[in-house]
């Protein structure tokens, strides 16, 4: 069975955007001015979110795809900006990104950047900097997926930089009711990926709209 590229649980506003402009982030604002949680409420109310310390919690689509997010991954590809807001050659090898002492990803992750460092591991994920082109970077993560798919997590450039390198098998975008006007955009219409995908729009009762592509 092919290793699938699969984008999953991605979320945008209304009109396409994913997160601030990059000059915007900072450590205290990983999106910038963007405010993840008018973005990703949908997930986080529902029963599977990750974090949720008490045992209530939606059900039903919303749910399913929160649910869904780790099956049958075995490795994360994405870009240097979702590690951490640093630019340029490394400053601080002791600070090891925003994701705490047990990352969410539990499989080896591959950061894109033209400034690498040594791999590090907490917990069961493995961090792996790679300066290469996405098919380059595609191989390397589908190598350590042991036959499992693997995961593009973001943020919208290299989305968009897999896109427009035709590499990505699947898409779950889910669409916020909320406009956010300026930012990083993924796209100002999702029918400019008609011509390469198929797309199934499912809205749910939380709001959020969720689109399903897959590769013609």
């Amino acid at each position: 069975m092919a290793q699938l590229l699969r984008v999953q649980n991605f979320t945008v506003s209304s009109d396409g955007i994913g997160a601030g402009a990059g000059d915007e982030q900072s450590l205290e604002r990983p999106f910038g001015r963007v405010d993840p949680g008018e973005l990703f409420s949908w997930a986080g109310a529902t029963a599977s979110w990750p974090n949720r310390t008490d045992a209530g919690g939606s059900r039903g689509l919303d749910d399913y795809f929160t649910r869904d997010f780790a099956h049958n991954i075995g490795a994360e590809i994405m870009g240097r900006n979702k590690f951490g807001p640093q630019r340029g050659p490394w400053q601080d090898h002791a600070w090891q990104g925003w994701w705490g002492d047990e990352p969410p990803f539990h499989t080896p992750v591959f950061v894109m950047t033209h400034h690498t460092r040594p791999s590090f591991t907490l917990s069961d994920t493995t961090f792996h900097f790679v300066d290469g082109d996405p098919a380059t970077v595609l191989e390397q993560a589908r190598g350590a997926a042991q036959g499992k798919d693997v995961r593009l997590g973001g943020g919208v450039s290299v989305i968009r930089e897999f896109l427009d390198a035709d590499l990505v098998d699947t898409l779950h975008v889910a669409v916020s009711p909320v406009k956010l006007g300026s930012g990083v955009r993924l796209w100002e219409s999702p029918d400019e990926l008609l011509d390469r995908f198929h797309l199934d729009v499912v809205p749910s009762p939380s709001g959020v709209t969720h689109h399903l592509f897959w590769r013609r």
